[in-house]
């Protein structure tokens, strides 16, 4: 079976340090804490910025500060910068962050619901995205919410506005999208071209058991305080403990951890 690649989403839009004193928002607290997770296998950065205030933000001022201290550092983590909704509306200011040239992107090829509000994604901004993330041979990672955005991947591919092999991320347990069911990660894991590399991001008490169940089918696995600010009931959890728990699950199934290098030999850039 191929090494497992981890993927740490260390901050996203949603937490709060009034939620959780352990989620970085700083661009020093989220290289700080990326380069704590590398440390403990993790192979790819999920990077979400904040501005000032500790609101989500695409400007690439902070997404730039972020890659500056991994660099200074000298870490060699596989760095992913996201484009989601809640950073901003327009496709240029979504794409801010992609003037930096990581080797990923985020790209949702649709529209679904957050709890309280739309993950709003039109035709013509997915397009632009793609586009954008094509000509600056950027990796996008098709952030899976429904079963629909892997079909719209697909379209896009025929379409030449984006290179296979595909790479998904199936996102589940979202209030106002999929359930993370078993049920449901078979029938998105069914749904796949032939080809495609895929990941799970399990938000909820089933993302052990999800992320293991797709460990088990080949999948790699997204953990972090972005999905989840629980490590148990009751319990809050920190970036390490998320990626040093399933580093440890794949050692006890033998399955070896991917590095930076491994990835992108395995993402087919």
């Amino acid at each position: 079976m191929e090494k497992l690649i981890i993927t740490i989403a260390p901050t996203g839009n949603v937490p709060t340090q009034a939620m959780t004193p352990h989620v970085p928002i700083t661009p020093l607290e989220i290289a700080e804490d990326l380069i704590a997770c590398y440390e403990k296998g993790a192979a790819v950065a999920h990077i979400h910025a904040r501005d000032a205030e500790g609101a989500p933000t695409c400007e690439r001022i902070y997404f730039a500060e972020i890659l500056r201290l991994l660099d200074e550092a000298g870490c060699p983590i596989v760095t992913q910068i996201s484009t989601g909704a809640r950073g901003g509306t327009s496709g240029e200011a979504r794409a801010e962050g992609l003037e930096l040239r990581p080797l990923s992107g985020s790209l949702s090829t649709g529209s679904s619901n957050f709890p309280a509000s739309v993950n709003a994604n039109e035709p013509k901004l997915v397009e632009y995205l793609a586009k954008t993330m094509l000509e600056q041979n950027i990796k996008p990672e098709i952030e899976v919410f429904d079963a629909a955005m892997i079909h719209n991947a697909i379209r896009l591919q025929k379409e030449g506005l984006l290179k296979g092999p595909l790479l998904f991320n199936f996102v589940l347990g979202v209030k106002g999208s999929l359930p993370a069911t078993p049920k449901n990660l078979f029938f998105l894991y069914d749904s796949l071209p032939p080809d495609a590399v895929w990941s799970v991001s399990v938000i909820g008490p089933q993302h052990v058991n999800l992320s293991v169940m797709a460990m088990a089918l080949g999948g790699h696995v997204r953990v972090g305080i972005e999905d989840n600010i629980y490590y148990s009931k009751g319990v809050l959890a920190t970036n390490e403990a998320l990626v040093e728990r399933i580093a440890a699950i794949a050692n006890a199934m033998g399955r070896e951890l991917a590095g930076p290098e491994d990835v992108v030999r395995i993402w087919g850039r």
